[in-house]
């Protein structure tokens, strides 16, 4: 049976469902992805069976490979900016 992920190994695996979710560059993909893995781990915060644990691990490690190519792709397409989204000011955009 392979080791359960530690704290940190799970810590990292949100960061970087974040991170790829931000890389979106349309508004409601990014939203709905941030969305997605904010509640899929709360949701899988509470898991203690160990084989539970390890599905739950192996599925986010699969969704996440899913998530950077979908990301990757996304930025090849340019969107207009929604309505909802904010917009930068002119000072914002030298510092990024």
């Amino acid at each position: 049976m392979p080791a359960l992920p530690s704290r940190s190994q799970v810590l990292s695996l949100y960061r970087q469902f974040i991170r790829n979710a931000n890389n979106f560059s349309n508004y409601n993909y990014r939203n709905y992805f941030l969305r997605k893995a904010k509640t899929s781990f709360r949701q899988n915060k509470t898991l203690e069976d160990v084989t539970e644990l390890n599905e739950a691990w192996n599925k986010a490690q699969r969704e996440l490979g899913v998530l950077k190519r979908q990301s990757v792709i996304s930025q090849m397409y340019t969107f207009d900016k929604l309505v909802v989204e904010p917009l930068q000011s002119s000072h914002d955009k030298r510092r990024h």
